[in-house]
């Protein structure tokens, strides 16, 4: 055990001082010249988010939120441009757009982000929603972009979170508003908290919706991400294995599995995991996916002891950029 330890510690560094930066500075190299395949995939779980929009553009808007659920918020923010490109008037399209740009367990948005998305904002209210349950919805992710250039972000994304936390009591058949609201939780829970008091309640909300949405994208994902700790991971098994079978086409649902097989040393369920993750973060041309695919593959290698394995993720690190 100290033998395998030993290898980790050297592969490891040399990934870290060798690979990590070209990886990274290609993929994003490649993201910046190539365009994404004409075809967009199809299966990214069950979403049912009824808006009063164009009874056209239902179907596409319920497909936005479903790659907003597998946090695919590039692909996310296009599909909401184009259902408020096809019904201009739909102001839940610019809703959707402000909530790709707020990524609530992630890194906090910059200044260009916040930018969009308060403009998105604008847009979502001047569109004049037709029902008050979605002016309740954009009214919500509107605390988390006012005054940005005045209150820090934590602020804003606790007042984000009691925006959504009275949003799906006011609609308690709302399941939607439910998981966003879970989402909220994790994204204010305090990294210094190890009783994990918001992860519990996030993952106990997303929980009991569970059996009723076996097929929903964000219940499965967002259960992985509120126990994605050592002492919680077990209670995550099952949303783990289910969730790359709720969408086989989204990356980061390929990948997000092995954050539960890595907690729980399940080293093999891991490695299929990203590799599933890689293939399809390179179909779809996802470098930032398949960068994060690569680093947990090369560590269960690792842990496996799989070391020819994990020298061969090594050595197809793409060389430096030239210059």
């Amino acid at each position: 055990m100290a033998e395998l330890g030993m290898r980790f510690l050297r592969l490891s560094s040399l990934v870290t001082a060798c690979a990590w930066l070209t990886w990274t500075m290609s993929a994003v190299a490649q993201h910046e010249q190539h365009e994404h395949p004409a075809g967009e995939p199809e299966n990214l779980g069950k979403v049912n988010f009824p808006v009063s929009c164009d009874p056209s553009v239902q179907p596409q808007f319920n497909r936005a939120v479903a790659m907003l659920h597998s946090f695919w918020y590039e692909k996310a923010i296009e599909e909401f441009a184009a259902v408020a490109k096809k019904d201009p008037a739909c102001a839940m399209a610019y809703w959707g757009i402000a909530m790709t740009l707020y990524h609530p367990i992630w890194e906090a948005p910059d200044a260009a982000a916040l930018k969009r998305g308060s403009e998105a904002v604008a847009k979502a209210k001047s569109a004049a929603p037709k029902t008050q349950r979605e002016r309740d919805y954009i009214a919500a992710i509107e605390t988390f972009y006012k005054d940005s250039d005045k209150l820090d972000h934590r602020t804003r994304a606790l007042a984000y979170e009691k925006a959504m936390e009275q949003l799906q009591a006011r609609y308690p058949d709302d399941r939607e508003a439910a998981i966003f609201y879970a989402l909220a939780l994790q994204g204010t829970a305090s990294p210094t908290d190890k009783t994990y008091t918001n992860q519990k309640k996030s993952g106990a909300i997303l929980e009991k919706i569970f059996p009723e949405q076996p097929d929903h994208p964000g219940v499965a994902h967002y259960i992985i991400h509120a126990y994605d700790y050592p002492p919680l991971a077990s209670r995550a098994l099952d949303a783990a294995r289910s969730y790359a079978k709720i969408a086989p086409d989204s990356p980061h649902a390929l990948h997000m599995p092995s954050h539960i097989f890595t907690r729980l040393g399940l080293w093999q369920e891991s490695i299929e995991s990203n590799l599933a993750s890689e293939a399809a973060a390179q179909k779809y041309n996802a470098p930032g996916n398949e960068l994060h695919a690569k680093d947990y593959l090369l560590y269960a290698y690792l842990q496996g002891a799989q070391d020819r394995a994990a020298k061969k993720v090594v050595d197809a690190a793409p060389p430096p950029l030239p210059g």
